[in-house]
């Protein structure tokens, strides 16, 4: 009976030095963290089919524009609803975050030798004055890039000599847009063709998105300094 106290004590022991035995095991040992243990909660598959995330590049693109070349992507608005975004080397030009768009056309004007932003500016083209767009694309210089990207409706004050300065900085859509038509287009004064890049889509009760308006657009790319020619 006198050698109940000790036993205890050495069956505590020995029960302690197991229990730290296999808690070492199971953590793979003093300074190596939990790799043994954080295998045993990962099955095989999800180790073996882990990717790495894609790498994204400026404004979002999926691979670098080349060198003498500007990045940009652009998304025309959704309905009466979402805002339309313009970004140009990483730079957003125009959102709804920067509060500087609106119903109509948002309209970006860029120096296409260095890049530079050079005014951007919102269009009413339901309700505001065509003249106020007219003054803003009729003088521009030799080189400047024109992003336009369409916010609701974009062509009801539209008249022939807008839709012909569009077409003349390489737009083939500007002659047809129509009431709450989507569109994204990047032109150039003194461009020689009809630029690359251009989306547009009709208004149409069968094609429609959402109700009355279509889908929103998207459109990215690489832009060469100076001109959009193809």
């Amino acid at each position: 009976m006198r050698l109940a106290g000790p036993l205890r004590i050495v069956v505590l022991v020995i029960a302690v030095a197991l229990t730290w035995i296999v808690i070492s095991i199971l953590l793979g040992g003093p300074g190596s963290g939990f790799p043994r243990i954080q295998h045993l909660f990962n099955s095989p598959e999800s180790s073996a089919t882990a990717e790495p995330r894609a790498r994204r590049y400026k404004c979002g693109l999926p691979q670098p524009c080349p060198e003498e070349h500007l990045a940009f992507r652009m998304v025309s608005g959704a309905a009466n609803v979402i805002g339309p975004k313009i970004c140009l080397e990483d730079k957003m030009l125009m959102s709804s975050v920067k509060d500087n768009v609106g119903r109509g056309l948002n309209i970006a004007l860029v120096n296409g030798v260095s890049g530079e932003l050079i005014e951007a500016r919102a269009f009413d083209m339901w309700a505001g004055d065509v003249n106020d767009l007219l003054k803003f694309i009729r003088p521009l210089h030799e080189g400047t890039l024109v992003f336009v990207a369409s916010y609701d409706d974009p062509a009801t004050k539209m008249n022939e000599e807008t839709r012909k300065l569009f077409s003349e900085l390489g737009s083939r859509n500007a002659k047809e847009l129509a009431f709450r038509d989507s569109w994204v287009f990047v032109g150039a004064k003194g461009v020689q063709n009809k630029s690359p890049f251009e989306q547009h889509v009709k208004n149409s009760k069968h094609t429609n998105k959402y109700e009355g308006w279509p889908e929103a657009l998207e459109m990215e790319g690489c832009i060469p300094r100076r001109s959009v020619a193809s």
